[in-house]
């Protein structure tokens, strides 16, 4: 008999019609944990895209080094000092960590997250000043949309230009005013203002960023008497070395230079994006192994269900099979007969899941309000897996009621009552 045969697909919705509620109330065991498997795939993409997004505006393999106090007494100098990085220190990293494509030293007024006023006209504010290189753009990625950044010849001419985030234009300058080629008063010495940028992160990152002034790390020094200082760098490795790398020589060249111990780990603060990165993907890796994990044993305990309804299927319908074997009928089709009763049931349920988890995903989504949060999805070769997850467990769950079809004696089964 094929399986493109009309009575054998008529015999099978017969059987599955005969106790309409009992089929129903088993196929939402499967139709639940495929739903289920579905919603927290989704919801695992959701917070993976939000969190992406924080990160967006990063170089995902940069690294930044800053000052804190000594923990260890080295050549005569005590514990708990401060000391300060300075040019000398990036002459020197240029030289001695030629694995270090971008070197990015960076002073902050006010220190981090510090703010310093700043004058248009009538207009003041506090915002955040920073002193930096123009390859700082290749580890904290802006656009620029009105102007131009920072360039070595600002550097070298200790130019008083500076590039302002969005927030300022708003606050500082009115709707007709022309931005380029006007000046900004920082903490009382003038600057002119070359370019507007923009962040390319989300969520308070991007408010601190709006309200940022990039100026030359030069200018900066020499304006509001620094010397030579740094207070902190940033960089990036080139093609086919590692953050973790460079990380050891920096702080070995680091270290040397301001006889700090060197086992003494907190002298300098630490930030590895490759380290963190790798962190947040082992993290997401494993909310999705456990939504597999948990979606699986639902789906099983569902197809437990099946194979069980399917073993009283069997057992009321001894008479009939029994009739079959009796008159010839092969242990395949009595097999496949069965199998495919299960799998008929399995995908359709399967299927009616599939598809309301992907409807509930989809719907759901735009509804939550939140930046960590963000277009929740479920991708189609994670749609094909389920649907092969669903044939081979239909497959499955048949297959134990079918040979246990087999074990019926067509004598045996003549004799029993209906």
């Amino acid at each position: 008999m094929s399986i493109f045969d009309l009575d054998r697909w008529q015999e099978v919705f017969d059987t599955l019609g005969a106790n309409l509620l009992r089929t129903v109330l088993t196929a939402f065991g499967v139709l639940w944990g495929i739903f289920m498997l579905i919603i927290m795939l989704g919801a695992g993409s959701g917070l993976q895209n939000g969190v992406s997004a924080e990160f967006a505006g990063f170089a995902t393999n940069s690294l930044y080094i800053w000052t804190q106090r000594t923990t260890m007494p080295y050549k005569g100098l005590p514990a708990g000092r401060w000391f300060m990085m300075s040019n000398e220190d990036t002459e020197a990293l240029r030289t001695l960590v030629p694995e270090a494509e971008v070197i990015a030293p960076r002073i902050s007024a006010g220190g981090w997250r510090g703010s310093s006023n700043v004058v248009r006209g009538m207009h003041s504010g506090a915002y955040s000043i920073k002193g930096d290189y123009p390859e700082v753009i290749k580890i904290q990625p802006f656009d620029i949309s009105e102007g131009r950044w920072l360039n070595q010849i600002d550097i070298r001419e200790n130019r008083k230009v500076a590039v302002i985030g969005p927030k300022i234009v708003n606050d500082l300058y009115d709707a007709d005013e022309q931005i380029l080629g006007s000046n900004i008063r920082i903490n009382g010495v003038y600057f002119l203002v070359v370019g507007v940028h923009k962040s390319k992160k989300s969520g308070g990152q991007a408010e601190d960023d709006a309200q940022s002034v990039f100026i030359p790390l030069s200018s900066f020094q020499q304006t509001f008497n620094y010397g030579n200082w740094v207070g902190h760098y940033g960089f990036m490795p080139k093609p086919g070395y590692s953050v973790s790398t460079i990380e050891e020589k920096i702080l070995k060249v680091l270290r040397e230079r301001h006889r700090i111990h060197p086992d003494d780990e907190f002298a300098y603060g630490i930030d590895n994006s490759e380290e963190e990165f790798a962190e947040f993907d082992n993290v997401f890796k494993g909310i999705r192994f456990i939504s597999w994990f948990v979606g699986t044993l639902t789906l099983i305990a569902g197809i437990i269900g099946i194979s069980n309804i399917m073993l009283i299927i069997v057992k009321e319908r001894t008479k009939e099979i029994g009739i079959r074997r009796a008159i010839g009928a092969s242990p395949f089709s009595i097999i496949s007969q069965i199998v495919l009763e299960a799998l008929v049931l399995t995908s359709m349920a399967g299927y009616i899941g599939i598809v309301l988890g992907v409807w509930a995903v989809e719907f759901a989504g735009p509804l939550i309000e939140d930046d960590s949060f963000l277009n929740p999805e479920v991708d189609f070769q994670t749609i094909l897996v389920a649907l092969a997850v669903l044939i081979v467990s239909g497959c499955i769950a048949g297959l134990i009621p079918a040979y246990r079809a087999l074990e019926i004696k067509p004598v045996e089964a003549l004799r029993t009552e209906n």
